[in-house]
């Protein structure tokens, strides 16, 4: 299937490692040109090599912050200044942040939002100009399936996703009569940096299949997921075949959540 990427300019939000670098990597593959971003420099030129050494595309990268209103603005112009064009963003930016209620200062629930809601609303705000500007394009906000059903301990990222599921659909909604469609993926338990260290801290004697098996117990599919996985769904969404579909939250999660 032919996804039309070829010459689109995409900007993937921390993209230095992870499901944003996946994303990264496979619009690279099918002939996007591609900004990546992150706060850590190091790992951005890592993540730069990595993705020329296996799709032969130079991406264009800027260190930047998006909890910080400017740097958004930032990453958009020079992403304007090295391509001429946008017609992609993915929202990817955030950590996993999972504490009880009484726990959680004021300041986290601050910088909670300011990272994984504020960094949305700044990015596309300052991109969504470039995209009229071509006649549409295509975001994606990457939240979690705690944002649609919350468990014990899961503050503040299960309130800041769910905004971000409400921000999707509200985008969505806006943006639609100029041919800019906006969707959220919804992640469950994806390979991570986080998640490999547990595995090699606390289950050493087992292979990574046998771990994510074992943690993958309550999981319909019955594994972790791979940041490719979530990755493809991404692709899919921003790309022309996924033409007319707006509004919409996808579970990236092997079936574990109770909601649809």
């Amino acid at each position: 299937m032919d996804l039309g990427l070829l010459g689109k300019v995409a900007i993937v939000t921390g993209s230095s490692k992870g499901i944003g670098l996946a994303t990264a990597l496979q619009l690279a593959n099918e002939g996007a040109d591609v900004t990546i971003c992150a706060r850590n420099e190091e790992n951005l030129i890592h993540a730069a090599k990595v993705i020329f050494l296996e799709t032969g595309q130079k991406v264009h990268t800027v260190c930047a912050d998006v909890s910080i209103k400017e740097d958004c603005e930032r990453i958009i112009n020079e992403t304007i200044e090295h391509y001429g064009q946008l017609n992609i963003l993915v929202n990817n930016a955030g950590t996993s942040s999972a504490n009880s209620f009484e726990s959680v200062e004021n300041e986290l629930w601050q910088d909670d939002l300011d990272l994984k809601l504020y960094g949305a609303v700044n990015c596309s705000k300052f991109a969504i100009p470039h995209m009229r500007a071509v006649g549409g394009g295509a975001i994606v906000n990457v939240t979690a399936i705690k944002g649609k059903a919350p468990s014990e301990s899961s503050l503040p990222t299960s309130v800041s996703r769910a905004a971000g599921l409400a921000l999707t659909k509200a985008m969505s909604k806006d943006l639609g009569k100029e041919q800019i469609r906006v969707n959220t993926v919804c992640i469950g338990l994806i390979r991570s940096s986080q998640i490999e260290q547990k595995w090699r801290t606390n289950a050493p004697g087992l292979s990574w299949n046998a771990f994510s098996e074992e943690m993958g117990k309550n999981i319909p599919l019955g594994r972790i997921g791979e940041t490719e996985e979530a990755a493809n769904v991404i692709t899919f969404l921003v790309s022309d075949a996924a033409s007319y579909v707006s509004g919409t939250a996808v579970n990236i999660d092997g079936g574990s959540a109770p909601v649809l």
